[in-house]
């Protein structure tokens, strides 16, 4: 069954925490100069009427359906998932190439110094095969991330807004 994240910006209070749960879960050293999987932005928007905006963001790879990482990838590191349909890697091959990330729109995958490699976001795959939630969402108190079926998704109409996104923004591939 296919799982999608999905974030509410409503909800968001810019607290990170999605981030922190990430990098526990994952390991990610930043002192050794690693990146985390998934990141956090912060914008303040001056409104037309002198107001400001703050607009909050939490991001990582998007487990795109026709992911072009997949395809960019000469030594086949990454597949789908069929069980949960997320992107996953395996870079006991990665030759470092950094094709995956040039493949990316999101600049998902990374590059880490420490092994030459790229690493990404697995969605805590083997976390949620065994019926618990990704890191991320774990930490975000405020129910601003969350990971839910595709058929849940879909049921909550939220794929129309999100359509509709992608479509203005031409990223859906043909």
């Amino acid at each position: 069954m296919k799982h999608v994240f999905v974030f509410d910006a409503d909800k968001c209070c810019a607290c990170s925490a999605c981030m922190m749960g990430c990098m526990d879960q994952n390991d990610i050293d930043l002192a050794a100069g690693e990146q985390c999987y998934r990141k956090t932005f912060d914008n303040e928007i001056e409104l037309a009427d002198g107001g400001v905006y703050c607009a909050y963001l939490s991001t990582a790879c998007m487990h795109c359906t026709d992911a072009p990482c997949i395809d960019a990838c000469p030594v086949g590191c990454l597949k789908k998932d069929p069980e949960t349909g997320f992107t996953i890697y395996d870079n006991t091959n990665c030759i470092g190439c950094k094709s995956c990330a040039m493949a990316c729109p999101f600049g998902a995958p990374r590059y880490c110094e420490s092994d030459g490699k790229m690493v990404k976001c697995d969605g805590c795959n083997t976390r949620v095969k065994n019926g618990l939630q990704p890191a991320c969402v774990r930490a975000c108190t405020f129910g601003a991330l969350t990971c839910v079926t595709e058929e849940e998704y879909r049921a909550s109409g939220s794929d129309k807004a999100c359509s509709a996104l992608l479509d203005s923004l031409h990223l859906r591939r043909k």
